[in-house]
This record gives structure tokens, sequence and C-alpha cells, in this order.
């Protein structure tokens, strides 16, 4: 089974058909929402321990990552004084020149790690869409971040807020802009007209967390895969029908941040506290099964992958990820069986992070650790294999005051650039071969 992303994978064909352009990074984890890089013409190693970027701009803080589409660079970050407020910005991604920034009144209330928004903005031909961490919705153009409509979906659908915020990042899917938002009345999942903001259909009376709802493809229709704060469900992406739905209760509350990933007929997920669980998507009909659930006894004690933040990379009959307190593991996607653990990749602490991506279809991943380190590297069942490593960034403290401060948002990979944040200034750093 293969990715479907809507709209996205056909751009995404139409950007790559010219082997001359570089590929955009329009929304979460790439063109197809999947943690893949697949540009060509990208250096093999790192120039130096540290990395120049070929600019930087000052920013506020904020946990979003930056997408980019035709030669923009979009994020989002918060300021409290005077007012509290949230912005959307957009830069030139050549030079980082500021194009436009939309602000409104924000404050936050009842959420914890109050940095900034958490979901990345999903660019959409001539509009983009911003998501706050309380809840506000912007519909904006591209081109000079006038707004096209806005929700509150905080007050539009009652939604009990999950004590980090709303966090998963906007999907577009045709006409649809599909959002997990934790609402009440069955609303957990919603489908607004991406035109206008009105409502097309709502879905599920789960709880909401984090995590942001994907594609797949089953019996040759789309298959909206969305996990919510107590099940994994399969939707009809066109009316919100549940097709299949596995409970995932957890043990002590919604914490599932990292994105479910799917390798073939194969769907994983991982949680802080609950540990992992694999589950088996039907080719022909969209159905699923368990495949398996392995939990630890506690967040030290962990079995399989209790991951809080990263999203795991599922490559062939493994899959590897980052454990609940750094730990790189790679597991027998079979049976959830640990086959090495490594120390090396981020220093170890509790929720210590890595963003993974692949590069293409090569043996090579970029490593985005939290301590603002670009790492290449291979990742086998033999074992973690750095090749080159520098920094690019410096931690800073509004994320994370404890250990001297984090980078935990997750870098766009676009026009064989790397684009990457903190809580004080967003780099664009060069990653082309000579």
């Amino acid at each position: 089974m293969r990715h479907a992303a809507g709209g996205w994978m056909v751009a995404w064909a139409l950007v790559t058909s010219g082997a001359a352009h570089g590929d955009d990074w329009p929304q979460w984890r790439g063109p197809a929402r999947d943690g893949v890089w697949r540009e060509t013409g990208i250096v093999t190693a790192l120039a130096g321990p540290r990395l120049e970027p070929a600019w930087r701009v000052p920013l506020g803080p904020g946990y979003s990552g930056p997408t980019v589409a035709d030669g923009r660079v979009f994020v989002t970050d918060r300021e409290t004084k005077p007012d509290q407020v949230e912005r959307v910005l957009a830069f030139a991604a050549d030079t980082g020149k500021p194009l436009w920034t939309h602000t409104y009144e924000c404050v936050y209330r009842n959420i914890g790690y109050e940095a900034g928004p958490r979901a990345s903005v999903t660019v959409d031909g001539p509009r983009v869409y911003a998501l706050g961490a309380m809840g506000h919705l912007h519909c904006l153009t591209a081109a000079t971040g006038q707004v096209e409509w806005r929700r509150d979906l905080a007050t539009d659908y009652s939604i009990a807020m999950p004590i980090w915020g709303i966090a998963g990042a906007p999907l577009v899917d045709g006409p649809r802009l599909i959002l997990h938002v934790g609402g009440a009345d069955g609303a957990c999942v919603v489908a607004l007209d991406k035109s206008t903001g009105r409502e097309l259909w709502r879905a599920l009376a789960d709880r909401g967390q984090y995590t942001a709802p994907i594609l797949v493809t089953q019996g040759g229709r789309p298959v909206l895969v969305v996990w919510t704060g107590d099940s994994v469900a399969g939707l009809a992406p066109d009316t919100g029908a549940v097709l299949w739905q596995v409970p995932f209760k957890p043990r002590n509350m919604p914490i599932g941040v990292a994105t479910p990933v799917v390798a073939g007929d194969r769907l994983f997920l991982t949680s802080f506290y609950d540990g992992s669980m694999m589950l088996r998507l039907g080719a022909n009909a969209p159905t699923v099964e368990t495949l398996w659930h392995r939990v630890g006894a506690s967040e030290r004690q962990t079995d399989a992958l209790h991951s809080i933040i990263g999203t795991p990379l599922f490559l062939g009959d493994h899959v590897y990820g980052v454990d609940s307190y750094g730990e790189l593991r790679c597991l027998e996607a079979a049976t959830g069986d640990r086959v090495w653990e490594d120390l090396t990749a981020t220093p170890k602490a509790r929720w210590s992070t890595i963003h993974i991506v692949r590069q293409g279809e090569s043996d090579r991943v970029w490593m985005f650790n939290e301590r603002g380190e670009l790492i290449i590297a291979r990742l086998t069942p033999q074992g973690f294999e750095p090749l080159s490593r520098a920094t690019i960034l410096d931690p800073t403290t509004d994320q994370l005051p404890q250990r001297g401060g984090v980078c935990w948002s997750h870098p766009a990979f676009a026009n064989r650039h790397v684009f990457a944040r903190n809580d004080k200034e967003l780099v664009c750093v060069s990653l082309a071969a000579p």
C-alpha cells in the first residue's frame, strides 16, 4: 500500500517532473506528509562542526515547524508583550526578507508549555491555513497574508482543550480542510470547505490529542487515518463515515504526538506512556487488524518504543525511533522486539527528541536533534551509523527551560536547503552539492 495525499501527490509529481526545479515542503512532514525528502543534488557530508546559514531572521517562540512553497517560508510564533498574540509570518525563501505578518489576539488559557503555536502552516496553492494553539484557524492569501476566512474552533466546537493545546497540522484533501480538534457532539474530527470554512462533516466522539491526520489507500479508495485520544480510526474523507476503528485508550492521559506511519500494509503508532501498536491495513477493503501492542511498566521501563515528539521511521522490516529518554532504537516490525539501542544521537533526557527524514530512496537519513544538530546517517538493523554531523541552531529555553533549552520544532527540507527554527530565530542553511 502506498500513501495517498490528495492534491499534494499531484503537486509533488508536477514539481519533480522537472529535474532542474527544487522541491517544496508545503505541509507537515513534506509534500506527501510522509517524512521523505525527494530532492537530488544534496551534499553527502556537512562542511564542518557548525554550518553558517544562508540567512537568519528573528522570530518569537513556538513549536511549529516551517513550511516552504512557491518561494515563501511560512511559520507561526507567539508574543506576550504588550499583548498576548499569535502570529503567522511569511519570508522570502531565497533571502529571508519579511513578506507579511498576520497578528491576532490569543490569550492562552489552561494549556501547558506556552511557548507558542504547535501546528505547521499548511500551504494549498494560493492559500495557507494556520491553526493556533487555542484553536484559532485562519485561511490566508499566501502572497499577501490577507484573511480570506477565519474560525474560532474552540468556541464553535466547544473543545475540551487538551493540556498542550491544539497541535495537529491541517490536512487538505480535494475541497476539504480536515482538522483533528477534539470538539464536542461528535466533532473530534471535522472537515471544512477549504474555500469558505463551512463545515462539511464531523466525526467521532473521542477525546482529542496532538496527532496529525494522514491519508492512505485501501481497496483502491482513500482512507483518512486519525489517531485520537481514545482510538485510531479510518474514515471516509468525503463524508466522515467510520470505516474501521481500533481502541487505543491511554493509561494516564491522551499524549500521542507522533504521526502514524505506514509501510506496505502496516500502520505503526507510538506514545510516551502507552507504548507501540502495529496494525495491518486491509489491502482490498477498508479493514484493519491488530498485530501487536506492547507497553512497558513505566516511562523508564519501556517496551518496544515509547516516543513523545519525534515521528518514527519505518524502513522495510524495521522501525527506527526515539524512546522516552532519548534512546534511539531499532525494532523488528513483525514483533516489536528491540534489535538495538543507541545513546549517541541525542543526549539522554526526558523527552529528548530527534526528527528523522529519509533522503528519497537512498540509504541515508537526515536527523535533527534537540541540541540543534543536523546529522546525516544510515539506520540499518546493524546499528546507527553517523556519516556527518553539524550544529545549525542553538537550543533556546521558551519551549523547555531545562537542560539549557531545546530545539523541538520539525525542520523543512526544500530547494536543497534546510529551514529550521528555535525560540529566537529562523535559519536557512544550504545543503546543495557543489
